[in-house]
């Protein structure tokens, strides 16, 4: 199979409509071609103008390891073209960014998770190009997620930098479908293009991510598939005061880790209230001691999720819901522990992490409530997932 990068490279087809114009570059680290080349290197080898180009958060390098620190813009020092920083002085490209080029090809890979913020770059660039008349191009990626969907749709009023419409956690969407969504969900009026993927299988082997294609960590802490998998459920620790790996090898791979929460019994406790959400995986009990981050330097028991090998079913794994149930036992099993964390999160200061991550508090009300039972979160999610896969269908490329 081929991505839209290596398509647009091998086709001189597909790059003619670039001749005679400048061209900037959005990309990161998974930024590759099939045979490893950056796509900066391999579209400047191809002999395509580009002038600039643009790093989303954690840089062109991916070398921020944390959320909001942020990338300066620099100049690139091979090339010599500006490198814009789309997650430092500003998010949202100005004028003078939109300027350095006629047409912009954004080819970063994605988790197919809402909050992975790649996707709120992609609107605020077609927000951006559509108010100065540039072209969009989005060179294609695979899904890694798949086409499943899951969550709650966010709330009008809850956006964010990591909530750029009402949709599902789990959207089920590449970037170039995603890019047709906002267009018509916004009513934007650009120049889009999809350089689409060839033989890309949402349910073929690996339900999502080709076997043929190795992983790069689009992000420091995307390490492998297993956590691209779970993100959906296990960014949710990142508004709570438990650890989700950080500071260690296996980050976003874990439901919790805590010095003073019992795993066993968190477990079992989840396996007595909604045993059903479990499925599709393999938990385990863990150890480890982060060495920055929550709970730095101190021991942690842990649960780690095997969304993997034999132990993975990709129709019954469903990480929202598996999260939303060890928030639950925790809370069971310790009413007075503090789970939320209340801190500054993705330039949100007036709202829990854990709310502006859900687009809404229906998941936290939920855990919180001593009354709620599964099949309450279910009644909210079920019908809003619904509502969304209605919506994309009409959408869907592959």
């Amino acid at each position: 199979m081929k991505f839209g990068i290596d398509r647009l490279l091998a086709d001189a087809s597909l790059r003619a409509p670039l001749e005679g114009k400048r061209v900037a570059l959005v990309a990161h680290p998974a930024s590759v071609t099939e045979d490893l080349t950056h796509s900066l290197d391999a579209l400047i080898a191809a002999g395509v103008n580009v002038t600039s180009a643009f790093g989303p958060q954690h840089g062109l390098k991916g070398d921020k390891q944390d959320n909001m620190v942020e990338t300066e813009d620099e100049t690139d020092p091979v090339y010599g073209i500006p490198v814009f920083s789309l997650y430092g002085e500003v998010r949202r490209p100005s004028g003078q960014m939109m300027s350095s080029a006629d047409v912009f090809l954004f080819d970063l890979q994605d988790l197919g998770c809402r909050i992975y913020t790649f996707v709120t770059t992609l609107l605020y660039l077609l927000e951006e190009a559509a108010r100065a008349g540039k072209e969009v191009w989005v060179l294609d990626r695979p899904n890694p997620a798949g086409r499943p969907v899951e969550g709650t749709l966010l709330l009008p009023g809850q956006e964010s930098f990591v909530g750029a419409g009402p949709m599902v956690m789990r959207h089920g969407l590449t970037l170039g479908e995603m890019g047709h969504w906002f267009i018509k969900h916004f009513g934007l009026d650009v120049g889009y293009h999809v350089i689409g993927m060839e033989g890309w299988e949402p349910e073929g082997a690996g339900f999502g991510w080709p076997d043929s294609r190795i992983w790069i960590n689009p992000s420091p802490n995307a390490a492998n598939l297993n956590m691209a998998r779970a993100y959906a459920g296990t960014v949710m620790i990142e508004g709570a005061t438990l650890s989700e790996g950080r500071g260690t090898t296996r980050p976003l791979e874990v439901l919790f880790g805590a010095p003073d929460v019992d795993a066993k019994a968190v477990l079992a406790e989840m396996n007595s209230f909604a045993p059903e959400w479990l499925e599709g995986c393999a938990i385990r009990e863990c150890y480890f001691e982060p060495t920055f981050h929550k709970h730095a330097g101190q021991l942690c028991n842990a649960l780690m999720v095997h969304a993997e090998g034999a132990f993975y079913d990709h129709h019954a794994f469903r990480p929202w819901r598996l999260q939303a149930l060890a928030f639950k036992a925790i809370r069971r099993l310790y009413p007075d522990y503090q789970i939320w964390r209340d801190f500054p999160y993705e330039y949100e200061f007036d709202r829990l992490a854990i709310d502006v991550i859900n687009g809404g508090p229906a998941l936290r009300e939920w855990v919180d409530d001593a009354g709620s039972l599964p099949g309450d979160l279910n009644a909210i999610a079920g019908a809003d997932e619904e509502k969304w896969r209605e919506v994309i269908a009409p959408l869907l490329l592959y």
